[in-house]
């Protein structure tokens, strides 16, 4: 059972304030069993190599987490956590020894806190049951079993290590994507791909029934489908409402970012809309229609916010290239690149819609008149704003950086020209092991680290396409 935390609220205004509390998903048993004949059904590009993701990366990820959000978890552990002796128990949610940290909070800990209510485990059996076509008499075998064990069993698909009865859910680490807190309300999501129909169900349940959240029932919002969607023709995703968090972002208190991309259609951003102006959660939401396609995914895939007035930018995609002169004829057959810039619309109560003409125009507009920036603001472009590096270091998530304060963010140790970028723009870059073993003997605090990109391993969480930004859900951030 998750201990209490006689603190937690949910309350995110910002993208960079000081954070306090996050929803995160440990890579499980399942994402070792993706085969490559299925990898693309289930949205990964490659399989991974699970052994490795789990403790040459990830697992920096979570201690890195723990001294800044919950340090009384680790601080003096660290050689007996990282010992071989260990067989990586502070890391298991099944385990004992899990760390349970009320901070760094884990979904299967809360999965398996619900699932000890017999009528919420009968509930849900049944629900994944019909999700996953199972038979009757497995529905029984489920509701009988251990709850801890259970909710091992939903996320990973696998009865034990060797038989699986349905398909894993890999995507779960990427806790984004199901849910975003805006100012004290929860919008959960409605994930494009029927291979998140699992975990969009098992968050569900999580938040209206674990008593963590009880306070907040009344300010949990669900995206719903338009009326009678179900009789429209065909299965284009423009007829379809969804919406995932990579394309949510909450700039400022009355302020939230929603992308139309590849995931998260113009109807899902339209029920948003109406969801947070009726109940006065925002009085400001902005559109940014973004190509439909796998290089860019979400807007955090392009652009994520470092500091008041620094943003790391796709550059490429942010201002189209200068249209051919009219006389050569290229610039009447060429394929032109105009096509791939953003529509950007903001609504406001009260209002008129604009429009802006770039990402920097309007992340500009984001830094001056909703954050209070008097200085100039700067755009930190992937790849050092250099082809080919460009768009080879955004697919491996150079725009897709956490801040766990402001000015302080995470990123992959691979994407080198982006690296020189931000040195150029006055950052340290340190190596997540060096930063931990500081933090250890305390050569380093993290309260008063300052403009740091801190450099993470990659090789195996970069292949299943998502970055820190995607794999956290902040439920509570210091105001700004």
């Amino acid at each position: 059972m998750l201990p209490e935390n006689n603190d937690f609220k949910i309350d995110v205004t910002s993208e960079i304030g000081n954070l306090r509390t996050l929803l995160i998903h440990s890579p499980d048993s399942g994402l070792g069993k993706v085969v490559p004949s299925k990898a693309q059904d289930w949205l990964f590009e490659d399989i991974v190599h699970l052994d490795t993701m789990r403790r040459k990366e990830y697992d920096y990820y979570i201690k890195l987490l723990m001294y800044f959000l919950d340090p009384a978890k680790i601080k003096g552990r660290l050689s007996e956590i990282d010992s071989a002796a260990s067989n990586r128990v502070f890391f298991k949610p099944d385990n004992p020894a899990f760390h349970n940290s009320n901070k760094v909070v884990e979904i299967q800990t809360l999965l398996s806190d619900i699932l000890e209510q017999p009528d919420i485990r009968k509930k849900l059996a049944a629900s994944v049951c019909a999700i996953e076509n199972c038979t009757y008499k497995l529905q029984q075998q489920l509701i009988n079993t251990d709850p801890v064990k259970l909710a091992k069993i939903f996320i990973s698909g696998s009865l034990d290590d060797d038989t699986m009865i349905f398909a894993p859910i890999p995507n779960m680490i990427f806790t984004r994507d199901i849910g975003i807190a805006i100012n004290n309300h929860m919008l959960l999501n409605k994930p494009a791909k029927k291979a998140r129909a699992r975990e969009t169900l098992l968050v569900r349940y999580i938040f209206f029934n674990h008593p963590l959240f009880a306070a907040y029932r009344d300010n949990i919002l669900e995206i719903p489908d338009t009326v009678q969607h179900f009789l429209r023709p065909g299965e284009d995703q423009e007829e379809k409402t969804t919406l995932e968090g990579g394309d949510v972002m909450m700039v400022s208190p009355q302020h939230l970012l929603i992308g139309c991309s590849e995931r998260t259609s113009v109807s899902g951003a339209n029920e948003a809309i109406k969801l947070l102006f009726d109940n006065n959660v925002v009085s400001k939401v902005t559109i940014i229609k973004i190509p439909h396609k796998r290089d860019y995914m979400h807007i955090d895939t392009v652009f994520t916010q470092v500091k008041r007035d620094t943003w790391v930018l796709l550059h490429s995609l942010s201002i189209a290239e200068p249209a051919q002169a009219e006389d050569e004829p290229i610039s009447w057959f060429a394929d032109k690149k105009n096509k791939d810039k953003p529509e950007i619309v903001q609504f406001e109560r009260g209002k008129k819609p604009q429009t802006f003409e770039s990402l920097e125009a309007l992340l500009t507009d984001v830094s001056k008149n909703d954050l209070g920036c008097t200085g100039e603001v700067k755009f930190i472009y992937s790849g050092n704003n250099e082809f080919p590096f460009d768009a080879r270091e955004q697919w491996t998530d150079s725009c897709n950086l956490l801040a766990l304060k402001e000015g302080v963010v995470l990123g992959y140790d691979r994407n080198n020209k982006t690296v020189e970028a931000f040195k150029k723009n006055g950052f340290k870059t340190l190596n997540v092991k060096s930063v931990l073993q500081k933090f250890e003997n305390d050569e380093l605090d993290p309260q008063t680290m300052k403009d740091t990109l801190i450099l993470m391993p990659s090789a195996e969480l970069s292949r299943a396409r998502g970055g820190f930004h995607c794999m956290s859900m902040p439920l509570m951030r210091d105001n700004i």
